[in-house]
């Protein structure tokens, strides 16, 4: 038994000699924020779905909150809000009553089912559509009903699996808001996207997994730090961009050189400190220096240089 508030370990599942998802481990503790990052079909959703007991494993074991996937099913859907990627509303309800429904399938007492359901309209920022058609809300007042709708029984553990997917760039910032606010909440969220940057200013953990298994799992600031050892330099030159490459690319301190847009992208060799030698290399050579700085790294830059090589 698990004191971790999700732990998988070695969760497989296997559709004849297809690795859906393949011996994958993780944990999360109280108020992590997990990004699940990868591709359309790389294993994200399946993931999901064994953790809150809609799918069993081929193989592996899985706890939320110390309650075995395989042993304590009706307790694991107790504790958590699983929000798939589509899903309906139906066309004869308020939104109010779409969320009453809710309520009542998780066996809320009738008097306390409206004062939940207003709280949690106002949370999710609907409370001036809550007596409109649920049909006729809009792509992000949908997913937003769709995040009400799994936080009526006060779930410790959410499961969001694409919840910006097709929205529009004022939605999708409302959504991560609504998790940041979910987070102080002391709520333990895993958010999968296939698209990093709707994700790198809420997570304080990272997942990326690639045809079912998880390359990378570690906390941002663990993969910010490991990447912050490999500095990287834009710089600009005047003169023949070629020769600046292979003069570049022929100094010691330098891992790789591209030409990138007009200018030159260069990767260090890890722990480099000092590569101020580099600007006067290029001026001793003949080089005019337009531009030269220190690339400033941020997660999507760690998400392209971790998946180098590995990403399809």
């Amino acid at each position: 038994m698990s004191s971790h508030v999700i732990q998988a370990l070695g969760l497989t599942k296997k559709y004849g000699n297809f690795y859906a998802v393949k011996s994958l481990d993780l944990t999360l503790d109280e108020g992590d924020v997990f990004g699940f990052i990868g591709p359309n079909g790389a294993g994200k959703t399946t993931t999901m779905r064994m953790l809150a007991t809609l799918l069993d494993p081929t193989s592996g074991e899985a706890y939320i909150c110390g309650n075995s996937i395989y042993e304590q099913p009706r307790e694991i859907r107790r504790l958590v809000g699983y929000m798939p990627d589509f899903f309906g509303v139906y066309d004869d309800m308020k939104v109010i009553e779409y969320l009453e429904f809710f309520a009542a399938t998780y066996r809320i007492p009738s008097e306390k089912r409206q004062n939940i359901c207003e709280k949690v309209l106002d949370l999710v920022d609907l409370t001036f559509k809550r007596d409109n058609m649920a049909n006729t809300l809009s792509r992000g007042q949908t997913q937003r009903l769709g995040l009400a709708r799994v936080l009526v029984h006060d779930p410790q553990v959410l499961l969001l699996d694409e919840p910006a997917s097709g929205l529009d760039p004022r939605a999708r910032i409302k959504i991560r808001e609504l998790i940041k606010r979910l987070q102080a909440m002391g709520k333990t969220i895993m958010v999968s996207s296939h698209i990093l940057p709707e994700l790198a200013d809420i997570c304080n953990k990272i997942g990326i997994i690639e045809r079912g298994e998880l390359i990378v799992n570690e906390k941002v600031s663990e993969v910010m730090q490991r990447i912050r050892q490999q500095p990287m330099l834009t710089i600009g030159v005047a003169g023949d961009l070629g020769a600046a490459v292979k003069l570049l690319a022929a100094h010691p301190l330098v891992q790789q050189v591209e030409e990138r847009n007009g200018l030159l992208a260069v990767s260090l060799v890890a722990d480099v400190a000092d590569y101020t030698e580099l600007p006067r290399v290029l001026i001793e050579a003949g080089f005019g220096l337009t531009l030269f700085q220190e690339e400033e790294m941020n997660l999507e830059t760690a998400f392209m240089l971790l998946t180098e090589g590995i990403s399809a």
